[in-house]
């Protein structure tokens, strides 16, 4: 049994199969787990959807933006943007269904696997983690807006789930204030200073670091407890030069790579566009 962690999707569905070919993977044996933006700007989100929620004993998902996205769209809470390609599956007869679904994922995964060198704790989340935020602390604030999700007013909550304030976090938010910087954290963060304010200008590589930002896992303090997975962010080119944080979206949607990579060993794998 292998357990195998892959970028971001986004939709392009035929790729996925080929890289899982090219491990032979087995849905029987092996895990996948996805760390998010499963749908949007490739070709084929509903072949996605529909291939995952079949193998849904196998894999662990974490919602990204472009899932919230989708979610709230299908749900009236907010409009297309041009560069979506989410026409099909808007369409599809069990859209709703997989919308559903999906909002019963959470938005952040910890696990143990029994890797080469014994024994390993991984946390997977879509994007990234504030600075001051314990492990536990992640999981229980992510809990709250998987909370939020499943709650019979989750619409309130896709309502008021667009924008960059509060730009950082603080104990004492509270409603929808709390909810919407906990998602930034989790599914759109790339650069932040050492209190957390988030910087959402700049979605290039390091050479564009805003001035007193720095990435957000140069900060965190979680990986003593645990290895971290993250995708989002492309221009990283799938590095961090950190040995316990691991990106793993290589953008295949824009013309390069989608990567897996096998947690028992760290041993990473691709197809080209």
């Amino acid at each position: 049994m292998s357990t195998y962690v892959v970028g971001d999707i986004q939709g392009c569905y035929k790729p996925l199969k080929k890289l899982l070919k090219k491990v032979k993977f087995s849905p029987a044996q092996d895990k996948l787990w996805c760390v998010g933006d499963l749908v949007n700007r490739g070709p084929d989100s509903l072949g996605t959807l529909h291939f995952l929620q079949d193998m849904q004993d196998s894999t662990e998902l974490v919602l990204g933006n472009h899932d919230l996205h989708f979610i709230a769209i299908n749900e009236s809470c907010a409009p297309e943007r041009g560069k979506d390609t989410l026409d099909e599956l808007l369409a599809a007869p069990d859209c709703q269904q997989l919308s559903d679904w999906l909002r019963g994922k959470p938005l952040a995964h910890y696990a143990c696997v029994d890797t080469h060198k014994g024994p390993k704790n991984f946390l997977m989340v879509h994007a990234g983690i504030a600075p001051q935020w314990s492990l536990q602390k992640t999981l229980d604030l992510a809990a709250e807006v998987e909370y939020a999700l499943q709650d019979s007013q989750y619409r309130g909550f896709l309502q008021h789930m667009y924008g960059d304030t509060p730009s950082r976090w603080h104990d004492k938010l509270q409603g929808l204030d709390r909810l919407r910087v906990i998602t930034n954290y989790l599914t759109r963060l790339r650069f932040c200073d050492e209190i957390g304010n988030m910087h959402f200008g700049v979605k290039q590589g390091l050479s564009a670091t805003p001035p007193g930002f720095k990435p957000w896992y140069q900060y965190e303090k979680i990986t003593p407890e645990a290895t971290i997975l993250f995708g989002h962010w492309t221009a990283l080119e799938g590095r961090t030069g950190r040995e316990q944080v691991h990106a793993l979206d290589t953008g295949y949607v824009w013309g390069r790579e989608l990567t897996l990579m096998r947690l028992e060993d760290l041993q990473r794998y691709a197809v080209s566009n």
